[in-house]
């Protein structure tokens, strides 16, 4: 019975030790990042992205073949999403990424375009 107990107390330990461990593998993508969007309308795209990263906000700013715009969006985890507003011929669209990171210098998603824009994937590297 106390072999149990002991095992249950060291298995209650380490999960502990993990959970503190994953939390301090969080990754700050605070920095200009260089990306390559692919659009399935066969559309494609170079833009950089400057974040500005702290606890679960994100703020900075997009600068591409749309223009330049500001951003915000959230992190939590390993997963962040973004986003900017932008006018087209007159009407106000935004654009939202979706993210996972990857890594401190790596991360990937998708984008999507409000007002039946297209949507794809794309890839990016920090600078």
């Amino acid at each position: 019975m106390k072999n149990l107990f002991l095992i249950a107390i060291l298995a209650a330990m380490t999960g502990g030790t993990v959970a503190t461990a994953q939390k301090a593998e969080a990754v700050n993508i605070s920095g200009t990042w260089q990306f390559s969007v692919d659009l399935d309308n066969g559309g494609h795209g170079d833009p950089t992205f400057v974040f500005k990263h702290e606890k679960e906000g994100l703020t900075g700013s997009y600068d591409g073949p749309l223009g330049q715009y500001a951003l915000t969006g959230t992190v939590k985890d390993k997963k962040a999403e973004f986003g900017f507003e932008f006018t087209n011929e007159g009407e106000t669209h935004k654009a939202t990424y979706a993210a996972t990171i990857e890594s401190s210098t790596k991360m990937s998603g998708t984008v999507s375009f409000s007002g039946g824009g297209p949507s794809g994937k794309w890839t990016a590297t920090k600078k």
